[in-house]
């Protein structure tokens, strides 16, 4: 019979439809093909982008020149620029201000065909410190409140260019779907004097029906009310608010149990598109005892439709604690 769940977060409601309850073999998308042809991301085309903001290059060399293994530039097309004032401004009943913020594209590896669930934990670890810089040196600038990390892995979800990258985008405000995080955990704090994902790892650990994977720093979770099937969180086991905070031991091992779901995707999945983000606490709210910073991971596998956008609901055809067990025991 269909569940009814509640996110304990954010309130929402989705529906466990068991009656449609799919298997991995049974959601369909089609693999992509290389394509030939200029990739402005290869090594050897850095003019072809705007100028790098970041680079990691193991034996020096100049800017935007060749060598390098992980490299951030601005977005060529950016949803907001960097320049100007935001200049807030009411129009009677509505509210407006400048496209002042930043997007910039972080290029996870100097190989087209690499993905990240194909190059090296250490590798993988460079692309968490590009975000971390990129995020520490971005919180100076007082005009932004809030940046979000995200990626785009396959056509059907959203990349327009194949070359393995993420992307950041800071902005002037706090995503709506942030705030309704913040409210949430707020309010649970307030009533249990405790951090909601606290709690929320220490009863999946306790219970390991959603347990996908964890090592001494962090844990990947099939959430109890997921918006999609095989979405994962990973978590920071310690309660940290920022991830920019986080110690160089907790990004090496968070980039070894984020490559290991990766893989475990792959297998189970068949090599899905996918979209991740990083949530973690505005900027300038310090320390907070009630938010807890993590990466949210969503295959692509099913669309949202009329009654998704119509009502709010999210449904699921893969109960999480299924989805869960075909993930924790793939062989990868």
């Amino acid at each position: 019979m269909p569940e009814l769940r509640k996110d304990p977060i954010v309130g929402r409601w989705v529906i466990i439809s068991t009656e449609r309850g799919k298997r991995p073999s049974e959601f369909e998308f089609t693999q992509p093909t290389v394509k030939a042809g200029f990739c402005p991301f290869c090594p050897g085309n850095e003019p072809k982008t705007p100028g790098e903001v970041l680079a990691y290059r193991k034996n020096g060399g100049a800017p935007n020149s060749s060598g390098w293994h992980v490299r951030v530039v601005p977005n060529k097309y950016p949803a907001l620029k960097v320049e100007g004032d935001l200049n807030r401004e009411g129009d009677g009943v509505y509210d407006k201000m400048n496209g002042v913020g930043a997007h910039e594209v972080i290029i996870e590896s100097p190989v087209h065909t690499d993905t990240l669930s194909r190059i090296s934990p250490s590798q993988f670890e460079e692309v968490l410190w590009a975000y971390r810089d990129r995020m520490i040196d971005l919180k100076k600038d007082q005009r932004l409140r809030y940046i979000l990390i995200f990626k785009n892995h396959g056509e059907a979800a959203g990349a327009t260019l194949e070359h393995s990258h993420s992307q950041l985008i800071a902005l002037p405000i706090i995503p709506k779907r942030v705030a309704e995080e913040l409210d949430g955990s707020l309010e649970y704090f307030n009533f249990k004097e405790r951090c909601v994902f606290c709690d929320i790892i220490r009863q999946e650990i306790m219970q390991g029906h959603r347990v996908v994977s964890e090592n001494r720093d962090f844990i990947a979770i099939t959430p109890y009310a997921p918006k999609a099937p095989f979405e994962l969180w990973i978590l920071p086991k310690v309660h940290e608010s920022s991830f920019e905070n986080s110690q160089k031991h907790q990004y090496e091992n968070l980039s070894l149990i984020f490559s290991d779901v990766l893989k475990r995707i792959d297998k189970v999945l068949n090599f899905p598109p996918y979209n991740f983000i990083l949530h973690a606490a505005p900027i300038k709210d310090g320390a907070s005892q009630f938010y807890h910073w993590h990466f949210e991971l969503i295959p692509k596998l099913t669309k949202v439709a009329g009654f998704e956008w119509g009502s709010g609901f999210y449904i699921n055809p893969t109960p999480p604690e299924e989805a869960a067990k075909f993930l924790r025991e793939a062989k990868v």
